[in-house]
């Protein structure tokens, strides 16, 4: 059950990794804009990817504190995480 913790940090690091896609692509659109809402956007996305680093950070170093029955629960929702910030991304670029 253990490997559910490794595959739901590898799924947050690419969670990061897509945040970071659209964190560019939002400073992009505020430089040339100026639109507040854009502002929103970035904020939005900040939160979401300390979310993501912290529960990294939090798989790796209070591994053993975590009952493995919340695991499975913590992969679906990393999961989820990844098909709507993957689908937030397509509708962007």
């Amino acid at each position: 059950m253990a490997i559910l913790m490794d595959i739901s940090a590898v799924i947050s690091l690419v969670n990061v990794s897509i945040l970071l896609a659209l964190l560019t692509v939002y400073a992009k659109i505020y430089k040339s804009t100026k639109a507040i809402f854009t502002v929103g956007l970035i904020f939005f996305a900040s939160m979401l990817m300390l979310h993501n680093l912290i529960a990294v950070y939090a798989y790796f170093a209070m591994a053993p504190l975590y009952a493995e029955g919340l695991l499975p629960y913590f992969f679906g929702v990393h999961l989820a995480e990844l098909a709507g910030i993957a689908a937030l991304l397509k509708v962007t670029l």
